[in-house]
């Protein structure tokens, strides 16, 4: 019996299955670049036999531009079929940051913390006046 693994090793060289495997391929050359060039990089993909990088911003389209020779050796290693050329640009979209919320009261407390405890049992007795020190100190 073959496990997971195996037939997934097996699909992937299917006809249909052949933009994903150019999608992995493509991230493995990235993953490839030194870190100065990797970080501005958005994601990458293949149109009419080149290669796109899409950056995030307008400096990393120069330090690219300063360091073409070096992807289109590493392009040749990856053995990525049909890319002639490589080029890039910087996306129009702004990326939006994830906003931090800080943790708040949803609501504000209406309570008092002014009620009689009939309660006898000890147990029960001691968590109605935590609950009473709690609705007071809010």
């Amino acid at each position: 019996m073959k496990n997971a693994n195996e037939i997934l090793t097996h699909l992937k060289y299917y006809p249909e299955f052949k933009k994903i495997n150019t999608n992995i391929t493509i991230e493995r050359l990235i993953n490839a670049l030194p870190l100065k060039l990797k970080k501005g990089i958005k994601f990458g993909y293949i149109k009419n036999q080149t290669l796109f990088f899409v950056l995030t911003h307008p400096v990393y389209k120069m330090e690219f531009e300063y360091n073409k020779s070096l992807i289109k050796s590493l392009l040749k290693k990856a053995n990525i079929a049909n890319v002639n050329d490589i080029k890039f640009f910087v996306t129009n979209v702004i990326e939006k940051k994830e906003e931090v919320h800080e943790q708040k009261d949803f609501y504000i407390e209406r309570a008092h913390g002014i009620f009689e405890n009939f309660c006898k049992d000890e147990k029960l007795r001691n968590k109605f006046e935590e609950i009473r020190k709690v609705i007071k100190s809010s």
